[in-house]
């Protein structure tokens, strides 16, 4: 089996998910994994779809055939993950631009792995600013302490908690 990483974007409407659905289905395609949203007017997503190698052409074919979206297909490759290294936690702290970049050298400054990252502006009347919310899974080296992490990540200002998810 093949696994086939799919980026996608189009103006939004309904029934992409459901003529995506029907492709990836009727060229015997296995739908795996996803992230589809609602941005700014567009659908954009990413999909992981697992076929048989004959399969491929034919789902790569009929995938390009659909007009709304703009879809550019990727053939995956092994990849081993160790969920026991694995640390998945939510930051939320005043919104602000740059707090992504600031996140996200820290996260690479102590050798973490960004595994999912998810993240939201929210409205926050009673604050006076809108809110920054991440919800973010990383892959820790075996050299770094998850509380080495929190710690480093909570340094960067004294509005940004970090809370750790349970199980992980």
């Amino acid at each position: 089996m093949k696994q086939l990483v799919l980026t996608l974007i189009g103006k939004d409407k309904a029934g992409l998910v459901e003529k995506l659905a029907t492709v990836v289905s009727s060229h015997n395609g296995n739908w795996m994994a996803s992230n589809l949203s609602h941005l700014a007017g567009y659908f954009a997503g990413i999909l992981q779809v697992e076929v048989a190698e004959q399969d491929v052409a034919g789902l790569t074919a009929a995938l390009q055939q659909i007009s709304d979206l703009d879809i550019q297909i990727q053939h995956g490759m092994p990849s081993a993950l160790n969920e026991q290294q694995q640390l998945k936690f939510v930051i939320t702290g005043n919104d602000r631009p740059g707090i992504v970049r600031e996140l996200s050298s820290v996260i690479k400054h102590k050798g973490t792995n960004i595994i999912h990252f998810e993240s939201s502006k929210q409205s926050a009347p009673n604050w006076g600013v809108p809110l920054f919310n991440a919800v973010a899974t990383v892959e820790l080296p075996a050299s770094v302490s998850r509380d080495e992490v929190v710690k480093a990540l909570e340094a960067i200002a004294t509005d940004i908690v970090v809370d750790v998810e349970s199980g992980s």
